[in-house]
């Protein structure tokens, strides 16, 4: 169970774990409940074959749409009129084992076992790391936010660059389709964000037979022609790649940040680690997915070594005249699933955001009953949206964004290998010197694509470093305003037990019915009750410490739902649990209350909350870094709303801390 901060006021919205206090044993173990969730999630009816199903719909997505545009950018990277043997065997090979190396053994194998309580992303890593030191480290606090905000750029172009090289096909069909084609894009991604609202579950229903259908595709269209050119079987043997780079490093260099194309889905299906689990997600990629985008990549070397003629557009040449209509459809149907996978991340990474303090806490609507990873953000996803708009109507063709795409992809990737080295270091207990050695050859690959990457930056990779520079920004204000207003808040802090042993000889006026105070922290005495204890030298005949919790079931028994616990004269402890599936309705609850024995009259019953207003007072920078803290602090969920208290009930106790 978790504490919702909420509670501890409108504009300061603490982390939904103490990251000082919480112990490595106890969360270690939460993981290993987390673990068992899904296996249980599994056993009552979200069955593997179903949950496999999904992943292949929403998580790999966005890597499955690669081969659309991946191994036509690296051919036109060579510069090449009629690409021969070097080129194409190169090429494939570099895409092959960059795909093994990448996803496979990093991802796959590696960092879905590096999950947090089973959500997976670089936050995710990040808190596991962090709690293994022990103690904050700024280095490693600036490696999570810099990744989370490369992330974010990665999810505005994901959808943009995706659905548009899809309906660019509609070109080839008929030219005369051409000015229609930003118009359609544009449309298709308007619905697509307000789908998003009926969940991930629904969707991956709805997209996972889409998918399977689309990876079957590729396969199928890569045997066609690898049946015609075996030879390119040749690629397998990492020989070609390496001959390529070594024969060609100019050019090579340029062509390996189109390469890095086909591995683009890699931080997304690591994202998307809360929403599935770790078995079907591997499922999927091995029964399905790796054995399709091989045969397809070999498929299209194969056809190029055939046709060198249809280079120029190599995917959508593989299909006849009568069946490009259709792949055009499937495509554009598959490139609107690739867009999902990063969606689904971005709304996993935020909450992880929030849960860390890097971000305010803004209402989560959770989707799937039998999932607490598969949730859905207002704010995120439309914020989402008009950036995807934006750099759709900006760049205008896939071409053009592809060269905005690999520094936002490549950035977080290298960033997640350090972080790893570091987990493998501190969480495995491997030695430092050991860790390196394993990490290495994913670290120094990942260095070199996102070197090669960054000779786009002037042609559109400056929009992801701009993008990330912005999100990173935020976080940190929100974070260091946080902070500041936790230390000021903690100098005044009062423990419940000494203030209950204080009260006891208190001649603060009694004041008759009940006062329920709401509290993040039930050993911490809320402000509202001290201030109002200052203001009003007053204290009700029975006052009650309210905590709420969220429960890692979807819905709490009535067993479950009330603790009420007498602290001494006039004071309890009312906690009151939900699950996570379940709005935390505070009115309704208190039936449940009452018979655990609370006795209080409604009409002469008063909840309050307290309100921390931040006021911004620092000098130059930091000024400004206040006041970026104190505007995103409007974003905060209202803890009236959020909890369902009665309004005509509430008294909220306002209190200004500087920072």
């Amino acid at each position: 169970m978790i504490h919702d901060p909420i509670a501890n006021g409108l504009n300061t919205q603490l982390p939904l774990f103490d990251e000082e206090a919480l112990d490595i044993a106890d969360y270690l173990k939460s993981e290993v409940e987390a673990e068992d969730d899904i296996h249980h999630n599994e056993a009552r009816g979200h069955g593997l074959a179903a949950l496999t199903l999904g992943a292949v719909g929403v998580v790999y997505g966005d890597i499955g749409t690669s081969p659309i545009y991946a191994f036509r950018e690296a051919l036109k990277a060579t510069g090449a009129a009629s690409p021969g043997a070097t080129e194409v065997l190169g090429i494939l090979s570099l895409l092959i084992w960059t795909l093994i190396l990448i996803v496979t053994v990093k991802y796959v194998f590696f960092l879905l076992r590096a999950d947090n309580r089973g959500e997976g992303g670089i936050l995710s890593l990040y808190t596991l790391v962090r709690l293994a030191f022990g103690r904050r480290s700024l280095p490693i606090l600036l490696l999570a936010l810099f990744g989370a905000a490369l992330f974010a750029g990665d999810a505005a172009i994901t959808p943009a660059i995706s659905v548009l090289s899809a309906v660019e096909g509609t070109e080839l069909i008929l030219p005369a389709l051409a000015p229609y084609v930003l118009p359609v894009t544009l449309g298709i991604l308007v619905a697509l964000f307000m789908m998003q609202r009926g969940g991930t579950a629904k969707v991956a229903k709805l997209f996972g037979p889409i998918c399977v259908l689309w990876f079957l595709a590729l396969g199928a269209l890569g045997i066609q022609y690898l049946l015609e050119a075996p030879q390119v079987l040749a690629a397998f043997n990492p020989v070609w790649g390496a001959a390529f780079l070594l024969g060609n490093p100019g050019i090579a260099f340029v062509v390996l940040g189109a390469v890095f194309l086909a591995v683009t889905g890699g931080e997304a299906l690591y994202a998307d680690l809360g929403h599935f689990g770790r078995r079907p997600i591997k499922l999927a990629w091995f029964g399905l997915v790796l054995p399709a985008l091989v045969l397809n990549y070999l498929g299209q070397g194969a056809m190029v070594l055939a046709y060198p003629e249809r280079a120029e557009n190599s995917f959508f040449a593989m299909a006849s005249e009568g069946l490009l209509p259709w792949l055009v459809v499937l495509a554009t149907a598959a490139t609107v699933i690739a867009s999902q996978a990063v969606i689904s991340g971005a709304f996993s990474m935020a909450r992880g955001a929030m849960q860390l303090g890097f971000l305010p806490r803004m209402r989560i609507l959770h989707t799937a009953e039998g999932q607490s990873g598969q949730i859905y953000i207002g704010a995120v996803n439309w914020l989402l949206l008009v950036g995807v708009l934006w750099l759709v109507l900006s760049f205008r063709s896939s071409s053009a964004l592809a060269s905005a795409y690999g520094i936002a992809v490549t950035g977080t990737m290298v960033l997640t290998s350090i972080l790893g080295i570091l987990f493998l270091s501190r969480v495995r207990r491997l030695r430092l010197s050991f860790a390196l050695a394993l990490a290495a050859p994913f670290l120094v690959i990942e260095a070199v694509f996102l070197a090669s990457n960054l000779t786009k930056f002037a042609e559109g990779g400056y929009v992801p470093v701009l993008v990330g520079g912005a999100v990173a920004g935020l976080m940190w204000a929100w974070w260091r305003g946080t902070q500041l207003v936790r230390a000021r808040v903690a100098k005044l802090a009062v423990s419940v037990p000494s203030f209950i042993k204080m009260m006891r000889n208190s001649s603060v006026n009694v004041i008759p019915g009940t006062a329920f105070f709401l509290t993040g922290d039930a050993e911490i005495v809320p402000s509202a009750l001290l201030h109002n204890i200052k203001h009003n030298r007053g204290l009700h005949e029975q006052t009650v410490f309210l905590t709420v919790e969220t429960l890692r079931v979807p819905y709490a028994t009535a067993e479950e739902r009330v603790t009420v616990e007498p602290l001494g004269g006039c004071f309890l402890r009312l906690i009151l649990r939900f699950g996570f599936m379940e709005t935390p309705n505070v009115s309704r609850a208190m039936n449940h209350a009452r018979r655990a024995g609370l006795k209080f009259d409604v009409m002469a019953s008063t909840f309050f909350l307290g309100r921390r207003r931040a006021v911004a007072t620092g000098k130059g920078m930091e000024l400004f870094l206040d006041r970026i803290y104190v505007a995103l602090s409007r974003m905060a969920a209202d803890p009236t709303d959020f909890y369902h208290l009665p309004r005509d009930r509430v008294v909220e106790l306002g209190e200004r801390v500087a920072i």
